[in-house]
């Protein structure tokens, strides 16, 4: 733009006006305003305006400068894009644009002809949303907790169930290359691009529609909900296609009304669908965004950096809500942003958590959010529960992706820490193969079947491979099936069960179908189990049956303090999530039994 109208903004310009959109100002003089600084926190204010001198200047944070350099700072612009901006609300009209070639031109009125076409869309709705065909329209808002101020807010309305009424009313004010462009409207014929080219009718017909808005509040799209549920009325939510103003992938839901909260809190809440964002901000969070159903994109992430770093994430809790949390949650963390999730309790969404808990419970919800890393964590564990190598190997390969992503090495460290201690991973081989993997930024570890057996698991197994009867085989059986825990995570773990198991009900096998196995390998409950056991026997001579006694006392032992060090581990994480969360009480009973192991353990 041409210095001298940048001069001319800036002349006709009210500073205290304008800042006044973004902070709240009080009268502090003659000429000066003052209020809390936006670009740093504070809770007393050091940020002043000047009327007369048309400049603010911040003590704290030493941020200064015109209007331009604030609108410049606040909306992360171009000097460009700022005087435009000052210009549209001090309603000054833009120079002329001048245009490299004719079809530049043609674009650019094109698309200024699509923002008025979907203004006038809007218009058209909300209108019908108050006809009398639109009674159960109002009906379901109103069974949603919406409220007329809401549906005024978020300029909600009704598609009539009409082919042809929308299109003849736009056609008086907009030209035909605009209706087929804008996304408004479908045919049975379409070109290449996927633009009607036949007798048009319009997309959204018997459904709500939920105006979708670019960052500066223009609507450029739509998403609308049918009324009834069967196949006639197709989808249950129906969108705008991609359009010249439209890219799913580049809008995120509520950004014009939630970015100066979202600077004002620092952080952003992302929820999954429109009637989420709405009835989270209808109840006073106004730092809530949505994505319309699709994870986030790089695009997204990129517009949502401009504002935060910092994100709270609450998907539905299904199978494509954790999907997509999963995948926003990875470009997140590649991104350097600091991601926490929320899980609501009986699997509600936002919206219906809200109306049937009330916003108190959903506010606590937020403040009680977990570390994305444990909500991962926690994850893995319940898709892969069991506590075998192989399990543990699975849950490692599914948790390798997010963290290779991590951009810095200390945080990548402290996840890993994290996953031993979560996934009880007691061999110090699996324990190296993960931090190399994580160091190395690998997508998995190697399979399972490289792990080696321990000592202690070859002595249990040469034991409980002895005849019925035998000391030696009587106690290792004993004790796995008296502390089974002392076996998770051990590479022979689902073989140590089943021959114990088989052991310690030998008397009833005995009755019920003859004596006992004379094969331990017949006990094993899989080909690789037989493997191992036959590998082991096979490498064995017959043993000296006061030794192995011995060497099974040893063994045990090794798995009791094993066990011991792996609750104790366990302890010092709960202490210190208590910790973070105030929980006092918590906090002196995990420390007493931790006390107490530790006794234990120097008593071994």
């Amino acid at each position: 733009m041409a210095d001298n109208f940048s001069q001319t903004v800036k002349a006709q310009a009210d500073i205290v006006k304008i800042i006044g959109d973004y902070v709240r100002l009080r009268k502090a003089g003659a000429q000066n305003y003052t209020g809390l600084c936006p670009f740093h926190k504070e809770k007393s204010p050091s940020f002043s305006v000047h009327a007369s001198q048309q400049f603010f200047h911040c003590f704290g944070c030493k941020a200064s400068g015109d209007v331009f350099a604030f609108v410049m700072k606040m909306e992360t612009l171009t000097f460009p894009e700022a005087i435009r901006v000052v210009a549209q609300k001090c309603n000054i009209p833009l120079p002329k644009r001048e245009f490299s070639s004719p079809e530049e031109a043609r674009e650019a009125g094109l698309r200024r002809q699509l923002l008025d076409l979907h203004e006038a869309a809007t218009l058209y709705f909300e209108k019908h949303l108050q006809s009398p065909e639109a009674a159960r329209a109002r009906e379901y808002l109103t069974g949603r907790g919406m409220t007329a101020e809401t549906i005024k807010t978020f300029r909600i309305g009704y598609a009539p169930d009409d082919f042809n009424a929308m299109r003849e009313a736009m056609r008086k004010e907009f030209s035909e290359e605009a209706l087929r462009a804008s996304g408004l409207f479908s045919s049975k014929e379409q070109n290449d691009q996927g633009q009607p080219t036949g007798q048009l009718y319009a997309r959204f017909r018997k459904r709500i529609t939920f105006p979708i808005a670019n960052e500066q509040g223009k609507v450029i799209a739509f998403t609308a909900r049918a009324l009834d549920s069967d196949e006639k009325s197709g989808p249950k939510y129906l969108n705008s296609p991609e359009t010249a103003l439209y890219s799913k992938g580049h809008v995120l839901f509520n950004l014009d009304k939630a970015k100066a909260a979202i600077r004002q809190h620092d952080f952003a809440l992302l929820v999954e669908g429109q009637m989420d964002c709405i009835s989270v901000y209808t109840g006073g969070i106004h730092n809530v965004l949505a994505t319309s159903g699709t994870a986030f994109t790089e695009m997204q992430v990129r517009l949502l950096a401009r504002f935060t770093k910092r994100i709270v994430v609450n998907f539905d809790p299904d199978t494509a809500g954790a999907a997509a949390a999963e995948k926003s949650i990875a470009l997140l963390t590649e991104e350097d942003f600091d991601v926490k999730v929320v899980s609501l309790e009986d699997g509600l969404d936002p919206d219906r958590y809200i109306r049937e808990r009330g916003l108190p419970a959903y506010i606590e919800a937020l403040r009680t959010a977990k570390r994305y890393s444990d909500y991962l964590i926690q994850r893995a564990r319940i898709m892969f529960p069991a506590r075998t190598p192989d399990a543990q190997r699975k849950a490692m390969n599914y948790l390798l992706p997010h963290i290779r992503r991590i951009p810095h090495k200390l945080t990548r460290d402290n996840f890993v820490s994290d996953v031993r201690d979560a996934l009880k991973i007691d061999s110090a081989l699996l324990f190296e193969e993960l931090r190399t993997a994580a160091a190395q930024r690998l997508s998995s570890v190697r399979a399972s079947s490289d792990a080696p057996l321990s000592e202690t698991e070859r002595v249990l197994l040469r034991a409980l491979a002895l005849p019925q009867g035998d000391d030696a085989r009587t106690l290792a059986a004993g004790k796995i099936a008296q502390h089974p825990q002392w076996i998770e995570g051990l590479a022979a773990s689902d073989l140590l069960e089943a021959l114990a198991n088989a052991a310690a009900h030998e008397p009833a096998i005995a009755i019920s179908s003859g004596p006992a196995h004379a094969n331990p390998l017949d006990l094993a409950p899989d080909e690789h189990s037989r493997n191992l056991l036959a590998g082991v026997l096979l490498q064995s001579e017959t043993p000296d049956e006061t030794n192995l006694q011995i060497a099974v006392e040893d063994a045990l032992s090794s798995l009791e303090r094993r066990a011991l060090e792996r609750r104790q581990r366990e302890l010092r994480t709960l202490i210190a999530e208590a910790d973070r969360k105030a929980n006092q009480e918590m906090v002196n009973q995990l420390t007493q039994e931790l006390q107490e192991l530790n006794r234990t353990l120097r008593g071994l």
